[in-house]
């Protein structure tokens, strides 16, 4: 394609160096020539008087009849100079105007550049040139401030399970009379929470640009409601902390395929997300159900209905519904993005809706 526009592009330069050729050639032949009838016309008017030698006009106009050929050709040479010189400042204006045209594009703005009609087909490129160059300075910008977004946005998303894994430890820390059943369950919670930890900053250096997409699945057969039931425990404490409780109706025994530690943070980041928007002393309802083809899994919590426009954008990168209080408990705007891409990489789709003071997440994922 490139190459087409190269050779459009040629032909259509050789097409105005033809003309600006042809019209100089035109205009000399047609100055000549009129050099030329002008002569012989005066000549004949001249021959209709009778001239004496004494008339000084007579005199002249003998004079120029004895040099025909040397003022006929210092006219045509001066007409040639005139008019080669008029054809080459010509074409050096049109190289003047494309210079500035040129200038403009080191500091692009959103005027148009503008050329005389003859260079139509330059302008067109040029602005072509001017509009990349805007778009690109706008990318750029938008690079950097996404780049550095994703530096403090990371650091808030990490907050997962390094909050699970200090919910535990004060736990362990200050119930000193718990079971050592209940504390090696604690224990074990913390240091898998904390390997999970360590997997998503190593993650995370995997999706610095958002490449989600290359992510390599490794899926093997799971029960999801065992799944869901172990998730859920785990932030029994933060539940505590905001007086939430859970209301489950999770179907037992079902099994799909999948990748079970990147489908453990969707449920994780969906999870987090109900419990800090949450009205507190509130219930977070959580619902499987199998159906014919698919798995269902419903989050629903009590909570400020979200307006629609916010609800459209709830699952772009970086969008946060409230800012003040993403940046106070983690929700950086991310989880959200990264549990889409992580369940339409198995093949599956999730949706939110928001009405009378109620927030639902659906997955639903294939068998």
């Amino acid at each position: 394609m490139n190459k087409n526009i190269q050779n459009h592009n040629a032909k259509h330069r050789s097409r105005l160096s033809r003309q600006l050729l042809s019209q100089y050639v035109v205009t000399m032949l047609a100055f000549s020539i009129g050099v030329i009838v002008f002569l012989v016309a005066a000549w004949r008017y001249c021959s209709r008087f009778t001239w004496y030698e004494s008339d000084p006009l007579y005199q002249l106009l003998s004079f120029i009849k004895d040099y025909i050929l040397l003022f006929g050709g210092g006219l045509i040479l001066a007409g040639w100079l005139w008019i080669t010189y008029r054809f080459i400042s010509k074409p050096l204006s049109y190289l003047d105007e494309i210079v500035k045209a040129s200038e403009k594009l080191a500091r692009p703005d959103a005027e148009e550049i503008v050329l005389p009609a003859e260079l139509k087909n330059i302008q067109d490129e040029l602005n072509l040139v001017r509009e990349t160059a805007l778009k690109n300075d706008l990318l750029a910008k938008e690079a950097e401030k996404r780049k550095n977004d994703l530096i403090v946005y990371l650091a808030h998303d990490l907050k997962t399970p390094l909050t699970s894994v200090i919910g535990y430890l004060t736990l362990l820390h200050d119930e000193p009379d718990l079971s050592v059943a209940t504390r090696a369950r604690f224990t074990q919670i913390a240091l898998d929470k904390a390997l999970r930890l360590e997997e998503l900053i190593n993650e995370f250096f995997d999706i610095t640009r958002f490449s989600l997409s290359s992510l390599v699945l490794e899926t093997r057969r799971i029960n999801i409601s065992y799944m869901l039931e172990q998730i859920t425990s785990e932030f029994d404490p933060l539940l505590l902390e905001k007086g939430l409780s859970w209301q489950k109706d999770i179907e037992e025994n079902v099994e799909i395929i999948c990748d079970p530690d990147k489908m453990e943070r969707v449920f994780d980041n969906l999870i987090r997300n109900a419990i800090y928007y949450s009205y507190e002393k509130s219930v977070i309802a959580i619902q499987l159900i199998k159906k014919e083809e698919n798995v269902e899994i419903r989050f629903e919590n009590a909570a400020k209905t979200i307006p629609q426009d916010k609800l459209e954008r709830i699952f772009e990168q970086f969008f946060r519904l409230d800012a003040a209080r993403s940046t106070s408990n983690g929700n950086a705007g991310l989880g959200l993005a990264i549990a889409k891409e992580i369940v339409e990489l198995h093949h599956g789709r999730i949706q939110a809706e928001s009405k009378d003071e109620k927030i639902c997440f659906t997955v639903i994922l294939p068998l």
